[in-house]
């Protein structure tokens, strides 16, 4: 604890990160500072050579490769390509190759392009057309001898098959003699790169979500919400435009919808909530993602229209809630190193059924992509357990966005249930489980 807390001192003090308090289910301050455009690449490239150096010579070793070869073209870049690349950098230049190859404790990071790359790579070839470069990949090859060469394909994980098929050909076709039988799939590595989470980014996250939550807040307002006016659709388009006016890049569109006494919601009901004018007593819902600094979110959170002269949501609804934060401590408290997705699952369900609750768990890594590969806790269609994801395990440093629901009678509506549809980024250190900008314990008001 006291070296993130040192880590986020010293990137707040270099521009990284702006560092704001939390309360629980709550964010102290709306004032949340967002890097221009030109700000961001030096502080997302002093952490890519963090994760360059510290992390990638253990992944490797882990993964059981010497060799690493990224290669891609402009229009089909590897899905891995630009968490490995510095900023700004917009795109593959032509046929684009990247080398990392293991020498015990490091890894030389090297490039066969037509236009060098720079830091932190070293140019390894420049110049020349694509038969040259091609050439120049095969003799650095020979030259480094590796014992095992990773490749991206896969069958199972698009984030780890980015290898088109014609550069495949290509690569085949330039292999030294006799290294045909050293190459293999760098799927687990892929994954591993993708799914661990660095010092500097744990230090950043919080920050990060937060500003999800800030938008959250603002728009879950009388400021952005009038009763009997405003529509569900016109916040969802505000969330958007906020993120549009601070630059804050969204995954998918804004999605709001309410629920009310009436309007259907059973045992058999996937998802409830419909779209429309938001009235007094109504419960909204939001879910929202942004990326920044090469960070993902996704967050889901709950308010309620006050009617006149209430203060707050009706009892029966504040119950809901607490049982909904209730099954987030049921599935955090299933994780442990080396569990798989489909472990935790198992293991969450049991304790709902123990407690009598509905819920549903469809939880997923995040980092550098909003569905992130890692462990597959579930998914809204899935509760018995999901092949190949499913059986992946949990590994430390790594964060997720706990995202599923439980439904609840709700007195005051007659015992109508209500969906409580819940999601925010968790951070699993290989022990211990935390949100890394708090989580939703209250409901927001619009009064």
């Amino acid at each position: 604890m006291l070296r993130t807390l040192l880590i986020l001192l010293l990137l707040s003090q270099v521009g990284l990160v702006s560092a704001q308090p939390f309360e629980q289910g709550r964010i102290v301050s709306d004032d949340r500072a967002v890097l221009s455009l030109r700000d961001r690449p030096a502080a997302e490239n002093r952490v890519l050579t963090e994760r360059l150096d510290i992390l990638l010579p253990g992944l490797m070793e882990e993964a059981g490769i010497d060799m690493w070869l990224v290669i891609a073209r402009e229009y089909a870049e590897d899905p891995v390509y630009f968490s490995l690349v510095p900023q700004p950098t917009f795109a593959a230049r032509r046929t684009t190759m990247l080398i990392f190859n293991r020498t015990g404790d490091t890894v030389e990071r090297l490039t066969v392009n037509r236009y060098p790359m720079g830091d932190p790579y070293e140019s390894a070839w420049s110049g020349g057309n694509l038969d040259e470069q091609w050439q120049a990949l095969g003799e650095l090859i020979k030259e480094k001898n590796p014992g095992t060469i990773g490749i991206n394909v896969s069958r199972h994980w698009p984030v780890a098959d980015g290898l088109t098929h014609g550069l495949h050909e290509r690569l085949v076709e330039v292999l030294p003699a006799g290294f045909e039988s050293r190459v293999k799939s760098a799927e687990e590595l892929v994954i591993r790169w993708v799914e661990t989470r660095s010092a500097p980014e744990v230090a950043a996250y919080g920050h990060i979500v937060g500003l999800a939550r800030q938008v959250i807040g603002e728009a879950f307002s009388s400021r952005v919400i009038t009763p009997g006016v405003t529509t569900t659709d016109d916040v969802a388009w505000y969330i958007r435009q906020r993120f549009a006016d601070l630059n804050l890049p969204a995954w998918f569109m804004p999605y709001v919808n309410l629920q009310r006494p009436g309007e259907e919601c059973t045992d058999k009901t996937d998802f409830c909530g419909v779209e429309g004018v938001i009235l007094p007593g109504d419960v909204l819902h939001t879910d929202v993602g942004i990326c920044y600094l090469k960070l993902c979110t996704d967050t889901q959170e709950m308010a309620y229209v006050a009617r006149l002269g209430e203060e707050g949501p009706p009892a029966g609804l504040q119950r809901a809630l607490a049982v909904g934060n209730q099954w987030q401590d049921d599935l955090t408290g299933a994780f442990s190193a080396g569990a798989t997705g489909n472990d935790i699952l198992a293991k969450t369900r049991r304790q709902s059924e123990a407690r009598n609750v509905q819920s549903s768990t469809y939880t997923h890594p995040i980092g550098f992509y909003g569905h992130a590969p890692g462990p597959t806790i579930g998914m809204w269609d899935n509760q018995d357990g999901i092949p190949i994801g499913g059986d992946w395990q949990l590994h430390p440093m790594t964060a997720y966005a706990i995202e599923g629901n439980v439904k609840v009678p709700v007195p005051e509506w007659g015992n109508q249930l209500v969906q409580v549809k819940l999601e925010q980024t968790a951070l699993f250190d290989g022990e211990d489980v935390t949100y890394v900008a708090g989580r939703q314990t209250e409901w927001h008001i619009i009064r």
